[in-house]
């Protein structure tokens, strides 16, 4: 099937859409339908593999005489620089085998079912997509796509694609990598083999521009890299012949100029653009023997470093509002510098100081336990795919931004080197990491006005409590990797991971599995009348979209207190304005009120998402004060895209008339007393007792003004007071 036809409310969306587009806009999209129209009409070019003798034309003059000597040609030649750990391949794989020995079997072990058919992609274990390889076939939902033009298939369509992510994975050809650790580990040469009978077998399969696998620039730009860096991996194997290198350059060479050609300008300005910037950069860097390599290359960087304005907030955030997109993001920009510097090519300061900005984000919002919550969407993918890392885990990037810019804070925080920081920094990049002391970063909570992220911890240890609270814009551009998530938070309680952003799981393999992980419903938050915040409008797009606002941000010593409301329910007949506030006392526990505007009454349902691990409910105690019922309701948490478990949601829920509130205890479970947790009758106002072995808790909320008091026996030890004063000892 090719593209379905349009509803005529799309119709409308795209006509709106042409009616604000500038001129240079409506002149690179005449230009990309124009060139799609050339290929599918058989006048491009670029549309079939070049012959032995154009691909000579391509190439510098003096290069090489016959296309033949181009794998010999790049065995010898010195210049241009790839990362270090290739450099020394005998090195690198003796400190991988002698520094993580475990690593290194699992290595080969999935390098061999890799060999036998077997692939673990995204959150699937064991996929098998045929002997040979069937590079079109999608095996959850057994559908396999037609090999026409990339312009034609409509891979959005669950019906025609299935879950087009798991298709494009494999495609993306990033375990060659494993393969190619594997070989340098045991110098097997099945490893290589492999490698180039599925080289061979996918280039068969997916002549140019036919298919899938030509359908999205940012899978051809991370395709290419995966590619040359298996030429590294496999340099000096006997099974990578000349006629494969050479079929395989001039692939590259199509790649190149296909990305070129059809650059996310205006269609996902977000990482499809940068990836595909990075994908130029690469090529044009190490593929200079063509002719049209510097243009690749000075174009891919251009566009790397006008984004960063965009891309890059002023506190370090990614405009897109999504932690795992943000990893992206500073990987990309950190094999951009790692490789400019290697090949001795100037970049400006912003490319710095930018990547210092989001890999400070990346460290504060780290966990106690070292995984990071997946707020906004997670689509399982890495750049590349040098360790085993689970998805959550981006340890191993702020170990190569602790060596990269001589950080103890980013040491201290990714705790050990990692096989990426090995990987793409050689045996001196290890040493550097072993040199550099580590030390705890400066702050505990952190502000990210920006972005709208507000980081509660109190403290840098194993067993430190931390909450990440969500104050920020829905997204950017159509919002595609926006969740419902105004005013949801995680949290761990002792240093175990409890509450959470249950994750993605999908993009367009189930619509309602897709619509319900990005809906209020499925975060720790508070939804109205059974509506979510914000609603979707198909797998990218939203109908409505809630706009939260920082009201108040706090931080001492003792506590860190948040304020903030969003207009999500203002769209109601009755409409309401919510409000959340959270105090938290540090090293003691979090007080979370949420206040409730209008003029009519409504059903307020509050829910907190435990984590899929089986301690997560027994290391917090949950104390409700204004609900009129609690509920105990399965769901799931996705840790990776493609895979969800079982988890437990409890929903509080109350019938609230106008301007009213509903008060929240989060206590961290105690080894010894435990926490007891009572109403006092106050007017007006409210007023709680928190009682705790030989500690008694008074906490007073008055017309949006808290004081929080503790008593040890009748003597007055503290006073909080967030909205006034400020942490007063006697």
């Amino acid at each position: 099937m090719l593209n379905s036809p349009a509803e005529p409310e799309d119709l409308l969306m795209k006509l709106e859409k042409l009616k604000s587009a500038s001129l240079h806009e409506l002149r690179v999209r005449a230009t990309q339908r124009m060139a799609a129209f050339s290929e599918r009409r058989g006048w491009s070019p670029l549309g079939k593999v070049p012959t032995d003798d154009e691909l000579l034309s391509l190439l510098l003059p003096q290069t090489i005489t016959a296309a033949d000597d181009l794998l010999d040609h790049f065995r010898q030649r010195s210049q241009p620089t790839f990362f270090d750990s290739l450099r020394s391949p005998e090195k690198s794989s003796h400190a991988f085998r002698s520094r993580w020995p475990e690593m290194s079997q699992r290595t080969v072990e999935r390098a061999d079912r890799i060999c036998k058919g077997g692939f673990d992609l995204l959150g699937f274990s064991g996929l098998s997509f045929g002997r040979p390889i069937d590079w079109l076939f999608e095996p959850i939902s057994g559908k396999r796509l037609p090999l026409v033009h990339w312009s034609k298939l409509d891979y959005l369509d669950a019906e025609i694609a299935g879950d087009k992510k798991i298709i494009w994975e494999l495609n993306r050809h990033q375990y060659f990598a494993t393969l190619g650790q594997a070989y340098l580990l045991t110098g097997d040469e099945r490893y290589a083999q492999t490698f180039v009978n599925h080289l061979e077998s996918w280039m068969d399969a997916n002549p140019p521009k036919l298919g899938i696998n030509w359908a999205s620039s940012l899978e051809v730009a991370f395709r290419s890299m995966s590619w040359v860096w298996a030429f590294y991996f496999f340099k000096s194997s006997p099974f990578l012949t000349p006629e494969p290198f050479k079929d395989a350059c001039k692939f590259l060479y199509l790649s190149a100029r296909h990305l070129e050609s059809y650059l996310s300008t205006y269609f996902s300005p977000n990482t499809h653009l940068t990836g595909e910037a990075l994908g130029l950069f690469f090529l044009g860097t190490l593929l200079p023997e063509f002719k049209e390599a510097k243009r690749w290359r000075e174009l891919g960087s251009r566009i790397l470093i006008e984004q960063l304005a965009t891309h890059v907030k002023s506190d370090g955030v990614y405009f897109e509002q999504s932690s795992y997109y943000h990893r992206y993001t500073t990987d990309f920009y950190l094999h951009f510098l790692l490789l400019s510097r290697a090949n001795n090519f100037a970049l400006p300061g912003e490319v710095e100081g930018s990547l210092v900005k989001l890999l400070d984000h990346l460290m504060y919002i780290t966990r106690p336990n070292g995984s990071t919550p997946l707020f906004g969407d997670d689509d399982g993918g890495r750049l590349t795919m040098l360790d085993d890392r689970a998805a959550d885990d981006f340890r191993g990037t702020l170990a190569v931004g602790s060596v990269v810019f001589s950080r103890s804070d980013y040491k201290f925080v990714a705790d050990n080197a990692g096989e990426t920081l090995l990987w793409l920094m050689g045996i001196d990049g290890l040493r550097q990491f072993d040199s550099l002391p580590a030390a705890r970063p400066t702050e505990t909570s952190k502000a990210f006005f920006d972005g709208g992220y507000f980081v509660m911890r109190d403290g840098w240890t194993p067993q430190s409590n931390y909450l990440l609270f969500d104050c920020g814009p829905h997204g950017s551009l159509n919002c595609g990797h926006a969740h419902a998530d105004a005013l949801s938070f995680d949290l761990a309680a002792n240093g175990q991971t409890v509450l959470v952003d249950p994750g993605t799981y999908t993009y367009t393999g189930s619509k309602e599995l897709r619509d319900w992980f990005r809906s209020s419903q499925a975060h720790n938050g508070v939804t109205v009348d059974g509506e979510s915040s914000s609603l979707p409008n198909g797998a990218f797009s939203w109908r409505t979209r809630a706009s939260p606002s920082l009201l108040k941000w706090v931080s001492e010593e003792r506590f860190d207190f948040v304020s903030g409301e969003h207009d999500g329910f203002m769209r109601l007949p009755a409409p309401v304005r919510l409000t959340r506030e959270i105090l938290f006392i540090k090293r003691d526990y979090w007080i979370i009120r949420d206040w409730f505007d209008s003029s009519n009454s409504h059903q307020l349902d509050i829910r907190f998402h435990f984590d899929s691990h089986p301690d997560a409910q027994s290391t917090l105690d949950i104390h409700c004060f204004g609900a009129d019922e609690s509920v105990e309701e399965e769901a799931f948490v996705s840790h990776c895209y493609g895979y969800k478990e079982p988890a437990k949601v409890i929903r509080f829920s109350a019938s609230l008339a106008a301007r009213r509130d509903v008060i929240t205890f989060l206590l961290p479970r105690r080894t010894t007393t435990a926490w007891k947790v009572a109403e006092l009758d106050a007017e007006p106002g409210r007023a709680f007792e928190v009682s705790g072995g030989k500690t008694r808790d008074l906490v007073m909320i008055q017309a949006g003004e808290w004081v929080w008091k503790r008593f040890v026996g009748d003597q007055l030890e503290e006073v909080v007071s967030p909205t006034g004063k400020t942490n007063v000892r006697y």
